[in-house]
């Protein structure tokens, strides 16, 4: 019997050797050309923007201040890491897959049988049975499909650490991304207050020339009302305000409150928007690289899936320990056993079932293989989107500073004719709220800048270190 058990066991030993190799597929990276990622561009410098710590690169020391804060306090990166936290569990349970799992048994047998003839005296025997011993139970890892489970949990695992590295560059950006508009905003306040101040001296010169004869009321009311129409302007710039303080520290992981800050004017473009190679993009991005190690993982729980159509070879129970019918002599050596139960099980009529489940995995792997070309695509078009926008709003500064430069003469000249009586109210009305309008806009076009510049290091996988 027992050459017998030595010979099943070598031929299972036999069958491992000469089949895992056909039930597990080794993983590759999925393949992706990214020549032409960026459209038109085709870098072949590798510096990148990308490879600059934020603190490097936002060189506002109040904003590396609420930078900082967000990252120690934000209430989603901390999310982040509790699931950093479950997908290490989940690693640590299938790493314990591997081994097994041993129990105190402990267990005591009273039975009652009856005696005499045909059973007169019922159930008048007794009997007790004392056991107390370790158990273990174990599956071992034949065809590969524990291991595979193991790697799945693990690309998971690394997954929720991208996950948390998505998070932490979104978070990055978007702070950054807000304090910008906050100092534009309040550039924005400031310039319309100005021009209130020049529409009231311009009320007053209005209200003179009238006394003097020179002008009618049309012209000082039109006068009053545009300068009324741009004071009515102040209170919604202001609420805009308190309600991006506000977002801003709900970012922070703070109660609402105000936002320390600098000026739009101590802001600085970077100096060069660098991409490097598209490749460095994909490996540093973490929506690319989540999106990969989510076809990894299907890919393994496929391998899983195949695995489950080969015998399962299991050390069902094995029990070492000390049993007898009393206490007091229990611990003896010759009150000691060992039992030992192998098994293999090989599914008959589950087929079925196990070729479903197969069927899932597969479409499921290629669902995920799906996800990473599609958030390669986007990723690449992101990159090529604000490369274009940022170059072309970086266009418009010469001419909206001419702009801003002629109608500031414009205004100038009219108010002097119509001093002299050679222009009318309405040419002096017209000139200063085209002023306005293009010292806001000038504001703007630095904050979409701004804004590019935080997008473009994000969307490159900056801000990680």
């Amino acid at each position: 019997m027992k050459h017998l058990y030595n010979i099943a066991w070598t031929v299972a030993l036999l069958s491992v050797f000469t089949s895992c190799g056909v039930v597990n597929q080794a993983y590759q990276s999925p393949e992706k050309d990214s020549s032409h990622l960026f459209r038109e561009e085709q870098p072949t410098d590798t510096t990148s923007i990308a490879d600059i710590p934020w603190k490097a690169y936002f060189q506002d020391a109040t904003l590396q201040s609420l930078i900082s804060e967000g990252l120690a306090n934000n209430i989603d990166l901390r999310m982040a890491y509790t699931r950093i936290q479950q997908a290490e569990a989940n690693l640590s349970m299938a790493k314990g897959a591997y081994f097994p799992n041993v129990s105190l048994v402990g267990q005591i047998a009273d039975r009652q049988t009856s005696t005499g003839v045909n059973g007169t005296q019922v159930l008048g025997y007794g009997s007790r049975q004392y056991t107390l011993g370790i158990s273990a139970n174990w599956e071992l890892d034949v065809w590969g499909k524990l291991r595979s489970q193991s790697k799945s949990r693990y690309a998971q695992f690394l997954s929720s650490q991208s996950y948390r590295d998505l998070i932490q560059t979104s978070l990055i950006a978007n702070i950054a991304t807000s304090y910008y508009s906050l100092l534009a905003l309040d550039e924005q306040v400031a310039i319309t207050r100005q021009t209130v101040s020049l529409l009231e001296e311009n009320l007053l010169t209005m209200e003179s020339l009238k006394e003097a004869g020179l002008q009618n009321g049309a012209g000082v009311e039109q006068s009053r009302a545009l300068l009324y129409r741009t004071q009515v302007t102040i209170p919604a710039l202001e609420t805009q305000i308190r309600t991006l303080e506000n977002s801003i520290s709900v970012l922070l992981g703070r109660n609402p409150g105000a936002i320390d800050r600098t000026g739009l004017a101590q802001q600085n473009l970077p100096p060069a928007m660098r991409t490097g190679v598209p490749a460095q993009m994909l490996a540093k991005r973490p929506d690319v690289r989540q999106a990969e190690l989510s076809f990894r993982s299907a890919f393994e729980l496929t391998n899983a899936a195949r695995a489950n159509f080969y015998p399962s070879v299991t050390l069902g129970t094995a029990t070492i320990g000390y049993e007898d019918a009393s206490l007091s002599s229990f611990f003896k050596p010759e009150n000691m056993f060992a039992n030992i139960l192998g098994g293999l099980t090989q599914p008959l009529y589950a087929r079925k079932q196990l070729t479903g489940n197969l069927r899932i995995a597969k479409a499921q792997q290629e669902e995920a293989l799906l996800n990473f070309e599609r958030t390669t695509l986007t990723a690449g078009k992101e990159v090529s989107d604000i490369l274009f926008a940022y170059r072309s709003s970086l266009s418009k500064n010469e001419i909206r500073n001419k702009e801003v430069e002629s109608l500031d003469a414009a205004v100038y000249y009219t108010q002097e004719l119509l001093l002299a009586g050679d222009a009318n109210y309405t040419e002096v009305l017209s000139a200063e709220q085209s002023l306005l309008q293009a010292r806001l806009n000038r504001v703007n076009d630095k904050l979409e800048q701004l804004q590019y510049s935080v997008e473009l290091y994000r969307a490159l996988g900056g801000g990680m270190e």
